[in-house]
């Protein structure tokens, strides 16, 4: 460790602390989660259901999409209805009406006033009690409440069926004809529904607030932010105010501006010759774009269901491709070619780092791992469209097919391959990190990197963590640790390590100042970004103290997002620091729109859902994508195409990059993405949230008001950021195919490259 003990010490400890929280978390959820019933019965001792119907009916719904047909407890997609609060909604106002009318023969609505107030209070007190047997497991609804069930049941299996009745219905939320194609399993799932919307609507033993921490906004039964809520919203602002206020300080105490080494007259990473396994990487760089632009093409395509809902520009396309089909794909494509870009990344330091040589058949390994990816991507794909066209056996869906959970959609099989690629590539990198560590020098910049290698290779894990049938909220639990913990935790600390590895490798920085920055933003990541994991679930059958953790350390992961525009000016001026580093501009740009979009995409977007009582009123609506969009394309999207440009740049002899091309990939993909959110998402999603507040989620996620022509027009207008942004993507792609495929047109190059560096 030498002169970095406290650093290491520091990080070892943060690690230490804040997994145990996590960890202890964990104990929480499972001993917490919302009980599913063993029965539900009526007072008249009549079986609605079973624990094994409910848990049938959760599988019946993974076998549709999942969570890319509307959402549940408001993680999912954004189209049709979270189907929790409308199944709610639905059940109270039967209840209601077969209440007026047994009391006053009329509909609720004809009652006065007062009336009307007193089995309001009634619905309150029958909904908010909790009648579950905690010796048998059996919860006890009155037969009324049996009569509301069985009505809201009924529409539920006309608008997953065919029925003609509810066409326009379908198209609206972008379902195909026939979603759910079996009568039994359309009843199976209308029993899941009930159950989640049982728990956000039921008091939690001795307590004042359900399951779900009175999520969803309901005034018809007072679900509203519960008293924890607002405390521990203001506690992480609180939070933020001081983290930021120490960051400042602590920069201005510790901060130490290193020396700038005297840059080499010429590109060190461009004076070996390129071992056989970096000159296999072209391969890798194609799959990144060619998927990039694929991706970009299924969400334009999917942007438009969500203004025609089946139809393609009037072309009947959803019985093939459908919205739940073409949004799995959507997102499933970008965590491909997000994690193949650092792949490559890797791929191409590991023979640096080894001394500029392969070890025994790496190249060997470096081609399997590529076709093994691209089965992986086929494999996937195929069985996302077999499962949701219901052409799969049911009994094979969650293995084969789509397991339902967002960006963690396919089959668990293919799940295990992708786990054991991930594996693979980790032994490709530590085959070449390994015999470093026994050359004489400073070694702690590469064993972080080591470690950060080691995360990506094995955190992907945790996501087997759970089955076809595991309770929903302990699924929660595991998928946030793949989708906030190692994609947007150990994919951070890489990328800033790897980036530090590099400029320093380059001369460009001095590896001590690369080494201490690189062990502080470890330090700063994870404090806040492990426990803030939990502020995925504040409402998805959780309990206070969870929701306390995510909502103080989800606050702090904002606090390094402060620096970055001293990050992006570090990144900018570095082309002024030799000649050569012109060749690698635009890899340089992308790591300073990185940088941009950290502080507003992650930073301001997402402290903008992070807080309990904000995220209370707009989890589920379009101020979500606004946040996922930013972050994720805008962080880790620009990481992955940087670290693709700059592979492109040193595995081609004599490369350079055409200016005109990467000027208009570069802006078109800022300019796309800064229109699509300011014309589209986040109007949307700031309309909604008003709808949130003063109706209802329920209303703000309902056909009645997403359908407003104001709405429509936004949807529409989406499409001239989309077409901004797939021009920049096409560019992108063109530069890396001229650079992949055509690799003789720059051959001349290299030579009189060289003796202009020589010449300084």
């Amino acid at each position: 460790m030498g002169e970095y003990k406290k650093l290491w010490w520091l990080l070892l400890a943060v690690l230490a602390f804040t997994f145990a929280i996590l960890g202890w978390s964990g104990v929480e959820v499972y001993r917490q989660v919302p009980p599913i019933p063993e029965q539900v019965v009526t007072t008249s001792n009549k079986v609605l259901m079973t624990k094994e119907q409910i848990l049938d009916g959760q599988t019946a719904w993974q076998s549709t999409g999942g969570m890319q047909v509307g959402s549940i407890w408001g993680h999912g997609s954004y189209q049709a209805p979270d189907w929790s609060s409308d199944w709610l909604h639905r059940e109270l106002l039967a209840w209601l009406d077969l209440a007026a009318l047994e009391t006053a023969g009329v509909p609720f609505q004809q009652l006065d006033s007062d009336r009307q107030m007193v089995l309001q209070n009634q619905l309150k007190t029958e909904y908010r009690r909790n009648t579950l047997d905690p010796e048998t497991g059996i919860v006890t609804v009155s037969d009324r409440r049996a009569q509301a069930m069985a009505q809201t049941g009924e529409y539920y299996q006309k608008l997953y069926g065919a029925d003609p009745e509810l066409r326009s219905t379908r198209s609206n939320f972008a379902m195909k004809e026939d979603t759910l194609p079996s009568a039994k399993r359309r009843e199976d799932l209308t029993k899941f529904y009930f159950w989640t919307a049982w728990a956000a609507s039921t008091e939690r033993p001795g307590s004042q607030v359900t399951y779900t921490n009175n999520w969803p906004h309901e005034p018809l039964i007072d679900n509203k932010p519960s008293t924890a809520n607002v405390l521990w919203s203001i506690a992480s602002v609180i939070f933020l105010i001081a983290g930021i206020a120490f960051l400042v300080w602590g920069w201005a105490f510790t901060h130490r501006h290193e020396p700038e080494p005297v840059a080499p007259k010429a590109d060190p990473l461009g004076v070996g010759a390129l071992t056989p396994s970096q000159r296999a990487l072209g391969k890798y760089l194609f799959l990144v774009v060619a998927l990039f632009v694929f991706q970009v093409l299924l969400g334009g395509f999917t942007a438009h269901y969500t203004v025609e809902g089946q139809t393609f520009y009037g072309i009947d396309v959803s019985q093939w491709f459908p919205y739940s089909l073409t949004r799995t794909w959507h997102l499933q494509t970008a965590l491909f070619w997000i994690a193949t870009g650092f792949l490559a990344a890797g791929l191409f330091l590991a023979p640096m780092i080894n001394g500029g040589k392969d070890p025994k058949y790496q190249k060997l390994g470096v081609d399997v791992l590529f076709w093994a990816l691209v089965v992986l991507v086929v494999g996937s794909y195929i069985g996302n469209f077999l499962a949701i066209k219901h052409i799969m056996p049911e009994h094979l869906n969650f293995w084969l097919g789509h397991q339902g959970y967002e960006y963690l959609e396919l089959g668990r099989v293919w799940q295990v391959v992708k786990f054991l690629g991930l594996a693979f590539w980790l032994l490709l990198m530590l085959r070449g990190m390994l015999p470093a560590f026994k050359k004489e020098g400073d070694k702690n910049l590469l064993a972080l990197l080591g470690a950060s290698t080691i995360a990506i290779g094995l955190f992907y894990g945790t996501g087997l963590f759970y089955g076809e049938r595991t309770h929903i909220t302990i699924m929660e639990y595991w998928r946030w640790w793949v989708v906030h913990l190692w994609v947007e935790g150990f994919f951070e600390v890489f990328a800033t390590t790897a980036l530090a590895f590099i400029f320093s490798s380059m001369g460009l920085v001095s590896k001590r100042g690369a080494t201490v920055a690189s062990l502080a933003s470890a330090s700063l990541f994870m404090l806040g970004g492990v426990p803030g994991t939990l502020h995925h679930m504040y409402f998805s059958g959780t309990t206070t103290p969870v929701m306390a953790i995510g909502a103080s350390f989800s606050a702090l992961e904002v606090v390094p997002l402060i620096v970055l525009g001293y990050e992006a000016w570090e990144n900018w001026r570095l082309k002024e620091r030799a000649p050569w580093m012109e060749a690698v501009r635009w890899p340089l740009m992308c790591f300073v729109a990185v940088a941009f979009w950290n502080m507003l995409g992650a930073g301001v977007f997402g402290f903008m859902v992070n807080p309990p009582i904000s995220l209370y009123y707009i989890q589920g609506l379009n101020t979500t994508p606004v946040h996922a969009h930013a972050a994720l394309f805008g962080v880790y999207g620009f990481l992955a195409i940087g670290f693709t440009l700059l592979v492109l740049r040193y595995i081609v002899p004599g490369f350079s990059f055409n200016e005109k091309v990467m000027r208009t990939g570069f802006w078109g993909l800022n300019a796309g993405l800064v229109l699509m959110i300011a014309t589209s998402l986040l109007p949307i999603g700031l309309i909604q949230f008003y709808a949130s507040v003063s109706e209802g989620m329920w209303y703000a996620r309902s056909e009645e008001f997403m359908q407003q022509p104001l709405l429509q027009t936004l949807r529409w207008v989406r499409t001239f950021g989309d077409v901004v942004f797939i021009v920049g993507a096409l560019a992108i792609f063109w530069q890396v195919v001229l650079g992949v495929f055509r690799p003789k047109s720059y051959a001349g190059q290299k030579i009189a490259y060289g003796a202009a560096a020589g010449a300084e």
